[in-house]
């Protein structure tokens, strides 16, 4: 069952490239003649892609790098991090890559359901050319709905997503098999040196078709991403068992089919389907599509969640939607900026073949800082000498540079379309991080030593009151501002006291019985620290209720919750330059509400303001 489910949710993006690889690579834009060579040669970059970049990178080694079981580029991160020292200019170096490679996500996340979903429609021209003016307004509405259904939660249709791409990929490898048998010459292409050939023929433009090829290994980042959900066993099973024979036999049958009826070269993959299924195939296409993109977005939201456990991202409203793991989670800012993204796409390209043009740059770029990061990983804390090391990953740098190098071309065709959507991502990432590591440090002059505060408390006792106050503190070792407002304003103290320090580890789970560590003080105090791993769902109530067996005094209906809402105001200074601090100022204010992100009651939360130049 994790194998079916695994085909559903990690193989749907590349599992809808052969609706446009092989066209782009014939389109106009590279001018290759569908001759027999070249197509034996694109044929034959397309196999080795899959089996080198594919298979051998990622399902069989980066699959290995993963972080207690979970992948994707924060995932990684938090392990490069860990295997680097602290505060050194490497590890500066490879959070900056990581953070921009976390960034480029987002780019492919807007980029993908517009070329999926609109490659799937634009069958329509084929069964009817009068149709075609139907393509943009279906592709809308199919876009439009998938998004709209997001805040319904995808539990129930993810059951289906198994079964659906199951089936596609059986539609994809029966229709290859099916053209195959035409034209078996094709199968010649296995053989390398039609790749060589292919350069050696066509020089710089073969060069630049590899953008074109790069299509047909789009996914593979979702690949590592989605692993936590299925494990590293179900997803190459599905890999090698179903997901690539179905694909390989796919483009081989389209490659037979362009050498029968060069024709076809307009839409190779709608060609291969007989007139009586053209209908239902364009239909379960776009069911294909949808899942797909499903699975981006959903990798977004993950992606999302996980920065802003690990201090890259202001906290953003997240509802729970279901306990299964397509649909765990749904963001909806980022749900309905991914839409207005997506839609501005679609009719700004208007052609999935336009669309390609954008397509590229993100995923090569996502690839190529992949084996950067992983280097390291096998390097610093696999143990791996440098002799094993460099000759592999240099091949994997050489494969995944040519293949960026070769998109790069599409940059003044759209291709700056998601290194804008990057730019700005990184630049919020790193100017959160950054704004925080700062408002810490203008507060840390004014905090007040935990020790002289409660020597303080025995010499001059204010008045207590009945029940517990927790205050939230991002140190341990100071007094919370909250608590020194109460004190000042109201005068008084609750007869317990709880310092909440909430921290987030670099490992995405932390044990329940692992998460809570109790310091109980005097005079009522109580010094309380809740760890969790980046992956986890903060729950303040439910955690702080196991300290019980510690003596700790919770009572839910006696428990009163103290937050600090700062207000922020930039100004020059030796910070960041103003513009960071106006967008972190900016951020600050539009952040979701702690009481809701650490799921805390709302009648029982009390905040006070404190006024911050920075």
């Amino acid at each position: 069952m994790l194998t079916v489910a695994a085909i559903g949710v990690v193989f749907g993006d590349i599992g809808t490239s052969p609706l446009y690889t092989m066209r782009l690579a014939f389109s106009d834009t590279y001018g290759i003649s569908a001759s027999q060579n070249n197509v034996l040669g694109i044929l034959s970059l397309i196999f080795w892609g899959l089996l080198l970049i594919v298979t051998l990178k990622y399902v069989f080694f980066i699959l290995s790098a993963n972080n207690r079981g979970e992948g994707g580029m924060m995932a990684l991160l938090a392990l490069v991090l860990r295997a680097t020292r602290p505060g050194s200019k490497k590890q500066w170096l490879l959070m900056v890559l990581g953070l921009f490679g976390a960034a480029l996500f987002y780019g492919d996340g807007i980029i993908t359901p517009a070329i999926s979903v609109l490659s799937a429609v634009e069958g329509l021209k084929v069964a009817a050319p009068t149709l075609e003016q139907f393509v943009i307004p279906v592709t809308l509405v199919v876009v439009v709905g998938l998004f709209v259904i997001q805040q319904k939660g995808t539990a129930s249709v993810g059951a289906l997503f198994g079964p659906i791409t199951v089936l596609w990929f059986g539609v994809l490898g029966g229709l290859g098999l099916f053209n195959l048998l035409e034209n078996p010459l094709v199968l010649q292409a296995i053989n390398p040196i039609y790749a060589i050939d292919f350069f050696i023929n066509n020089k710089l433009i073969a060069f630049l078709a590899l953008g074109a090829v790069i299509l047909a290994i789009t996914g593979t980042e979702g690949i590592y991403t989605d692993m936590g959900h299925f494990g590293t066993r179900p997803i190459r099973i599905a890999w090698s068992c179903w997901v690539l024979p179905a694909l390989l036999l796919n483009y081989f049958g389209q490659g037979s089919l362009i050498l029968g009826n060069p024709a076809s070269i307009s839409h190779p993959f709608y060609s291969m389907v007989p007139n009586w299924a053209l209908y239902p195939v364009i239909i379960l296409a776009t069911l294909a599509t949808v899942i797909a993109s499903q699975a981006v977005i959903s990798g977004t939201y993950s992606m999302t969640r996980q920065a802003i456990q690990l201090g890259y991202c202001p906290r953003l409203n997240i509802h729970h939607t279901s306990e299964s793991e397509i649909g765990q989670v749904y963001i909806p800012w980022i749900n309905w900026a991914l839409l207005l993204g997506v839609i501005a796409l679609i009719i700004g390209f208007g052609s999935s073949d336009n669309l390609a043009n954008a397509y590229g740059i993100a995923i090569t770029g996502m690839m190529t800082i992949d084996t950067i990061l992983v280097f390291f990983v096998v390097t610093t804390l696999w143990k791996w000498p440098n002799w094993l090391a460099l000759p592999l990953f240099g091949c994997f740098l050489i494969a995944d540079l040519a293949l960026f190098s070769a998109n790069t071309i599409k940059l003044v065709f759209g291709g700056w379309f998601p290194i804008v959507i990057a730019l700005f991502v990184f630049t919020c990432f790193a100017t959160w991080r950054r704004g925080r590591t700062i408002l810490d440090r203008r507060l840390a002059p004014n905090a007040i030593n935990l020790t002289s505060f409660l020597d303080s408390i025995l010499k001059h006792p204010p008045i207590r009151v009945p029940g517990t106050a927790v205050f939230l503190t991002s140190s341990s070792d100071g007094v919370p501002h909250a608590l020194l407002h109460n004190l000042n304003h109201n005068k008084v103290l609750h007869e317990n006291v709880i310092l909440l320090t909430v921290k987030t580890a670099d490992i995405p789970h932390i044990a329940k019985n692992d998460c809570l560590h109790v310091e109980n003080l005097r005079s009522g105090f109580h010094r309380v620290s809740i760890l969790y791993g980046f992956k986890d769902t903060p729950n303040i109530p439910s955690d702080l209720s196991l300290g019980k067996e510690m003596d700790l005094p919770v009572d839910p209906m006696k428990t009163s919750y103290f937050l600090s809402r700062q207000t922020l105001v930039p100004k020059f200074g030796d910070g960041m330059p103003l513009w960071r601090e106006q967008l972190f100022t900016v951020m600050s204010r539009n952040s979701g509400s702690a009481t809701a992100f650490f799921q805390i009651p709302a009648n029982r939360v009390i905040e006070l303001g404190t006024r911050i130049e920075f």
